[in-house]
């Protein structure tokens, strides 16, 4: 096995996972993206013994960005570890690396940051091998993310773009694209504390009544044709009924703002284990990834709660033709204190391979 001889560079989506119903199985790549870039450090032996003890192992990370002061700059780092599964998957490891992150993707927040880093770190392992795609192809790279994540609804969307269902059956993993309207776009309001997963993913029950189990099946069915080209339909297909209740007291408010969204008819959902919300809304917008921050003072109930001029009751509801109606500027007004807003739209494309 051979390294290339220069840098290169991958890009990979923010995801939302869930949508709603779809748990664990529907996921959405969103238009903000981490970059990574990695070179390969060749050495001889004693070459290779003072890069050890330089720079650890002979990695050295740097980071940019999200996360920079609180992720290991060492070969525990999520991408680096991603990395070595994908090389040794391929045959072999390189004596060193240099790896650089620039994050955009916020952290424990819902929006698939650990993906974007699992689904970066191997497809750059692979770019960084002569004959990369041959040794592993794109369904091993999947498999290989969802193996490492525990579960495919963030990787899946991360690494092929757009909307995709995903699941596992046995010991294979599967990924299914399918179509988004071009007219759906969201705003994603994340707030200034992190919850992470894990913590999320406790408070689920181990049963649930089978009369929501068979609802959620019927909105997670509805959610993918109304996303294909019904969005007249996403306010009735995103309500759930087996995680986003259970979860709410680990994320109050958040759970108040998807409450006080829907009331006015906006499809708002929990972004993932959460704490991001998420609104579906018309996809054309000028401000589209424009961060915007929420008044430095008031209560997120009372930013949520308030009128606002425009309403965006039945933002996506639209007519029956089909249409998307409604104002992303509306939505973003209602952006709670202390939080960011973003408009972002659909991200079609999965993770891209940029040579330096």
């Amino acid at each position: 096995m051979s390294f290339v001889e220069r840098r290169v560079r991958v890009t990979v989506p923010a995801t939302s996972a869930n949508l709603g119903p779809g748990f664990d199985s529907l996921g959405l790549a969103l238009a903000l993206r981490d970059e990574v870039s990695a070179e390969v450090v060749q050495r001889g032996a004693a070459e290779r013994e003072v890069l050890a003890r330089e720079v650890g192992n002979g990695v050295e990370v740097r980071v940019i960005g999200e996360g920079a002061d609180s992720v290991p700059l060492d070969e525990s780092h999520l991408v680096v570890r991603s990395m070595y599964a994908a090389f040794d998957l391929m045959g072999g490891r390189p004596d060193g690396l240099r790896v650089s992150c620039r994050n955009a993707i916020p952290h424990g927040r819902g929006l698939g940051s650990s993906s974007a880093a699992i689904v970066g770190g191997i497809v750059l392992a692979r770019a960084l091998v002569a004959g990369g795609t041959l040794l592993v192809d794109d369904d091993r790279v999947f498999a290989l993310a969802a193996e490492l994540e525990g579960h495919p609804d963030n990787v899946a969307p991360a690494f092929y773009g757009g909307l995709v269902i995903s699941g596992q059956e046995g010991d294979e993993w599967f990924a299914v694209p399918a179509d988004v309207d071009p007219r759906v776009s969201v705003v994603v309001f994340v707030p200034p504390v992190a919850v992470p997963t894990s913590a999320a993913r406790g408070l689920l029950p181990a049963h649930v009544p089978h009369r929501d189990a068979a609802a959620n099946a019927g909105r997670a069915a509805l959610l993918v044709a109304a996303l294909a080209g019904r969005p007249e339909h996403l306010f009735l297909a995103t309500r759930d009924l087996l995680h986003q209740d259970y979860r709410a007291p680990a994320m109050p408010d958040s759970a108040a703002l998807v409450a006080a969204l829907r009331s006015d008819g906006v499809p708002a959902i929990i972004s993932g284990a959460g704490p991001t919300v998420l609104a579906f809304c018309d996809g054309a917008d000028s401000a589209s990834g424009r961060p915007v921050s929420g008044p430095v003072s008031g209560s997120v109930s009372g930013s949520v709660s308030s009128s606002v001029s425009g309403s965006v009751s039945g933002s996506v509801s639209g007519s029956a033709s089909g249409s998307v109606s409604g104002s992303v500027g509306a939505l973003l007004d209602r952006t709670p204190a202390g939080w960011v807003a973003r408009h972002l739209q659909v991200e079609r494309q999965g993770a891209l391979v940029l040579d330096e």
